[in-house]
């Protein structure tokens, strides 16, 4: 059976040699949210970029069911949603309607297939009404969201995001959890934010020095002080992971 992700003996130095991942296996299963957390210059960002081909390291790497090759990497990149820590790095068209339709256009869907898409993605971030905004005028939060209707309206197997929650005020962060928890997609979530892990991820792995040094029940490695202070992890003062509810999934696709 596959998985969503299956990664194998990935390796990748970077130009000057450093080594950003050493040796790592990683397994997601269909359907999993899985937390993706370690230290500034663990390798989470390396790791990420390796998952639609815009990195390649050696070893064996499946991912959205497909073996990642030259060949398949416009494919791989309509099945894997990746969604930047820095939503300007998405966000480029002239109006945020624009923006999420840019895909889908380039996949050739034709126009009303493409109106459908975007009506749908805007929708699950909550953004209908900023559709003819230009995206410049739209604060941090609101950026973020049109950058993940961006990739939602490509329909992805497996959703990757890159510190979802930088940078954003405590509104902003919880809309977003709102909005991340009614999609319904496989999800690799990269952060520094251990509440929101807590609350969106079943299960996290730890990524330190370019190796998985844990993997496990997200709320069980968060209750584990030593191991949180081995790897430079930390939780807010007074925060009991005990009382965190992990979010359900959605009963249909909220994600379009």
């Amino acid at each position: 059976m596959s998985t969503a992700i299956d990664l194998r003996g990935t390796c990748y130095r970077y130009p000057d040699g450093r080594c950003a991942l050493d040796a790592v296996d990683l397994h997601v299963a269909h359907g999993e949210r899985v937390a993706l957390l370690g230290p500034n210059g663990a390798g989470k960002t390396t790791l990420l970029l390796h998952l639609n081909g815009l990195l390649r390291g050696t070893g064996s790497a499946e991912v959205a069911g497909l073996r990642i090759e030259d060949r398949v990497l416009r494919e791989l990149r309509s099945r894997v949603g990746m969604v930047f820590q820095d939503p300007d790095d998405q966000l480029f068209m002239p109006t945020v309607a624009e923006d999420v339709a840019f895909g889908p256009l380039n996949l050739g869907l034709d126009r009303e297939s493409v109106t459908a898409r975007v009506a749908q993605a805007l929708a699950a971030v909550r953004m209908e009404a900023a559709a003819a905004r230009p995206p410049h005028q739209l604060s941090m939060g609101e950026r973020r969201r049109v950058a993940i209707a961006t990739v939602l309206s490509m329909r992805p197997q497996l959703l990757v995001l890159d510190e979802p929650s930088a940078n954003l005020d405590p509104r902003s962060r919880a809309e977003l959890i709102d909005i991340l928890a009614a999609v319904d997609r496989t999800m690799l979530v990269a952060t520094h934010d251990l509440p929101l892990a807590a609350e969106l991820c079943e299960r996290a792995v730890i990524l330190d020095r370019g190796r998985i040094v844990a993997d496990g029940p997200c709320a069980e490695l968060l209750e584990d002080d030593a191991l949180l202070d081995a790897h430079d992890l930390t939780l807010p003062a007074g925060f009991d992971v005990s009382r965190i509810v992990l979010r359900g999934r959605p009963l249909a696709d909220a994600g379009a």
